[in-house]
Parts: structure tokens; C-alpha cells; sequence
């Protein structure tokens, strides 16, 4: 599972759907892989604005990536491109390939 991908997962469980806390799924003895891909800036731009920025946060966190700055990258921050290849790499080059998710209620 691509990083990009646990940002727009919730938990499945009927229960658990009409919970705030079915959001953000967490990583729990989770394996990286790194894949290269091309870079696509115009992507990251694209969807930088449905990210929901503090989660992604909080999974970069557990996932033992550098700290992502406080606030989502806007305006003038978006023609940086170290930024945006910074944001290529966590969301689309790694990938969980093993390891669970859960969320706060029910655990799965």
C-alpha cells in the first residue's frame, strides 16, 4: 500500500464508520519498500489539496520519516521543488509491504 493511499482509507467496520476516530488508520510493525518512480509534480500539486494534511502527518511519524512541516504546503511552497520531490518520495515511492493497520476503536 502506497503512503498516499492510508490517507483516504477508514476503518471498515459498520460500527466504526460514523466515528471520527476510524481516521487516520495506523501502521503497527509495518515493512517499507522504496519505488522509484518518475518525478510528477503536477500530481503532487493536483493532490496536495484532498491530503488531509494532519493525518499524513501523523503517519509519516510512525513511519520514521523526517517531521512534515506543521502546515500543508501552499501558494509559493509549491514551486519548491525540493518540497515537492520530498512529498513525491513519502506518498507515491513508499510502500507498506507488510505490517497492520488499526484505528482507535475497534482495533482490527
Amino acid at each position: 500500500m502506497k503512503v498516499i493511499t492510508a490517507n483516504f482509507v477508514t476503518c471498515a467496520v459498520k460500527e466504526c464508520k460514523t466515528s471520527a476516530a476510524s481516521f487516520p488508520l495506523h501502521f503497527h510493525d509495518a515493512e517499507l519498500e522504496q519505488q522509484e518512480l518518475d518525478f510528477q509534480p503536477e500530481f503532487i500539486r493536483n493532490v496536495l489539496p484532498r491530503i488531509d494534511w494532519e493525518s499524513l502527518r501523523v503517519t509519516a511519524n510512525e513511519l520514521g520519516f523526517p517531521t512534515l512541516p506543521e502546515t500543508k504546503p501552499e501558494g509559493d511552497a509549491l514551486n519548491e521543488e525540493q518540497t515537492l520531490k520530498d512529498l513525491h518520495r513519502l506518498l507515491l515511492e513508499t510502500q507498506v509491504v507488510e505490517g497492520k493497520l488499526s484505528e482507535r476503536i475497534c482495533l482490527i
